[in-house]
Formats: C-alpha cells, sequence, structure tokens
C-alpha cells in the first residue's frame, strides 16, 4: 500500500487510521518489543519520516493502540459480567464471580495486555508530556468507566474503592502478562527441572485470585458484612 500526500483533515485521519490497524495487525505475530518504525513504514507504505508526521514516535503509536484496545474491552464488558455475577449471592462471593468475570475477558485480549505490561517501563518513554497527558486522561475515562461496571455489582465497595480495583485491574493485568507468557527457553527450564514449576503461573487463574483476594480485603477492611 503507498499514499499521496494527505491534503485534507479527512486524508490526515485515514493515514493515522492505516498505521494504527497495520501496527494492530503486526502485534497480532509480534510483541511489543519487537515492533519497530522501520517494519512499520514499510508495512504501511509510507516513509519512516512521513509516519512519524502522524506520530510523534513508535511509544505514541502503541499508546493510542491500547487506549483503543481498552476501550474495545471494556464495550464488550457488561454482559458478561451480568451473566456470571449472581446479584442474590454474598458480597464476598460476587467479588470471586466479579474477579472471574474480568479474568476470563481480559485473557482473550492478548495484544493488550502486552501493551498493558509495556505500558510504564516502554510506552510512556519517547514521547512528549502532552501526548502522555492525553493518554492519561483517556485512561481516568476508561477506569471510570470499569469503575461504574464494578459498582453495579458490588456497590457496598463505595465509589473510591471501586475505582481502586479497577485501576488495579489493569496493573495486574500488564504485571501477570509478562509472568505467564515465558519464552522457550523458560518454558524449556520448566520442563526439565520439575521444581521450578511453581514459578509457572496462569494468566487467567493467577489474575481471579489476586482480584479476589484484593476485593475480599477491601470488604472485610471497610467492615462490610459477608453477605449483602
Amino acid at each position: 500500500m503507498t499514499f499521496q500526500r494527505a491534503r485534507s483533515e479527512e486524508q490526515r485521519e485515514i493515514r493515522r487510521q492505516a498505521i494504527l490497524n497495520t501496527t494492530a495487525a503486526m502485534l497480532d505475530t509480534m510483541r511489543v518489543g519487537e515492533v519497530g518504525l522501520n517494519a512499520l513504514s514499510v508495512q504501511v507504505g509510507l516513509a519512516k519520516s512521513n509516519v512519524l508526521r502522524y506520530f510523534e514516535s513508535r511509544e505514541a503509536i502503541l499508546l493510542e493502540l491500547l487506549d483503543r484496545d481498552t476501550k474495545q474491552w471494556l464495550g464488550g464488558l457488561s454482559q458478561p459480567l451480568a451473566d456470571a455475577v449472581d446479584p442474590d449471592a454474598p458480597g464476598r462471593e460476587r467479588g470471586r464471580q466479579l474477579a472471574a468475570a474480568l479474568a476470563r475477558s481480559l485473557a482473550p485480549h492478548r495484544v493488550l495486555c502486552d501493551l498493558l505490561g509495556a505500558q510504564g517501563g516502554v510506552l510512556e518513554h519517547n514521547v512528549s508530556a502532552e501526548t502522555v497527558a492525553r493518554y492519561k486522561y483517556a485512561m481516568v475515562d476508561n477506569n471510570g468507566t470499569l469503575s461504574g461496571l464494578v459498582r453495579r455489582h458490588l456497590p457496598e465497595l463505595g465509589a473510591d474503592a471501586a475505582w481502586k480495583v479497577s485501576a488495579m485491574v489493569f496493573v495486574l493485568a500488564g504485571a501477570l502478562w509478562g509472568q505467564t507468557q515465558p519464552s522457550h527457553s523458560v518454558r524449556a527450564a520448566y520442563a526439565a527441572d520439575p521444581e521450578l514449576a511453581a514459578l509457572c503461573w496462569d494468566f487467567t487463574e493467577t489474575l481471579e485470585d489476586t482480584l479476589a483476594t484484593l476485593i475480599a480485603g477491601i470488604l472485610a477492611g471497610d467492615g462490610a458484612p459477608a453477605g449483602r
């Protein structure tokens, strides 16, 4: 694919979306650290200098993709949570059900989890303060959306606690993803020495257990009853 010079805002937006979509396609088969501007420019049909007309850096592209993928995940989350959480169950049981549903819903979103894992250490570097601020405002909105869903099923958490739980969903998903996607060498080490199996975690199971423990701890700490 090749492009002529964009001469209108509509054409510029088409170029931007092409860059984002091409990067997303590359992430289907690559980890975040493997996606570079040179390869991206070839795939999208623009010179590297032209790619940088639309995004200030590789990291800026990936931050926008992270926001886009987060919104897509959140957009499909309401019904799975409603299906999984029994409104008549005690609070702590609803907390476990909510944690399980959140973990299961995130597991298929490999690119989102990989981007979350790279956010602090990679994506928020080599970008301007304006780009970071724009992303942070978007994530505040995203966290607010998730917090609203959490409170719908666990109203006893309260607004502040629901916000904290929601924020930790993103933090834990990113941190655990990297730990639960071992390289070929690490897999070989696990296979060669069964004693290392304790370090081989399952993403969905570990995220569910950690979120359920967090929610139960907040409910207990707030003096909330075990029931409703």
